[in-house]
């Protein structure tokens, strides 16, 4: 199972950028995904995350501005970022809780990609 993501890059202030978070291998089924971010000397975070029923929760900072998405047939989760401001300056990772199978069962994880920085500019 591997969590693919893009669409970072550097951006000014006020604009705006999407990520994309494509799960591979062989998932049965993901039950969410979502992006944590961690700006520069700080913890991680949680950023936005959406359930299989569509369900979404965003962190204060990011609501209003962004929007998170999920593409069932792609198994790929986007993050629409609006209105981007300097602290929004971090390395973006995007997770899944998935189940996956093998030729001996199913199995049921937790996954995160590889960050993906987001540089914003004032």
């Amino acid at each position: 199972v591997q969590l693919q993501a893009s669409g970072g890059g550097l951006v000014q202030a006020g604009g705006s950028l999407r990520l994309s978070c494509a799960a591979s291998g062989n998932i049965v089924s993901i039950s969410s995904m979502g992006w944590h971010r961690q700006p520069p000397g700080k913890q991680r975070e949680l950023v936005a995350a959406i359930g299989s029923g569509m369900s979404t929760n965003y962190a204060d900072s990011v609501k209003g501005r962004f929007t998170i998405s999920y593409d069932n047939a792609k198994k790929t989760a986007y993050l629409q970022m609006n209105s981007l401001k300097p602290e929004d300056t971090a390395v973006y990772y995007c997770n899944a809780d998935l189940v996956y199978s093998d030729s001996e069962g199913y199995y049921g994880n937790h996954y995160w990609g590889e960050g993906t920085l987001v540089t914003v500019s004032s």
